[in-house]
């Protein structure tokens, strides 16, 4: 795979979220739901169904959120 199939490929699937008028709470959260539905997209294009897509999302999620409560409370 060349550099450019590799951008092509991510022109596809990755969605720009708009930096302007945007608080930073409010822009982060738009950052992770434009990434998430391209994530979605990404998945079904690959044949995924949407149990598999729902199921890999919540795991990672899930896992996300540990490792941030773990880290917390490293932290006291």
């Amino acid at each position: 795979m060349t550099e450019n199939d590799d951008l092509s490929e991510h022109d596809l699937f990755v969605t720009e979220f708009p930096k302007k008028n945007f608080g930073i709470v409010d822009y982060l959260q738009g950052r992770v739901h434009f990434a998430l539905l391209d994530q979605m997209k990404f998945m079904s294009a690959s044949g995924m169904t949407k149990t598999q897509i729902k199921e890999i999302i919540l795991t990672n999620i899930t896992e996300i959120i540990d490792n941030l409560e773990e880290k917390e409370s490293e932290s006291f």
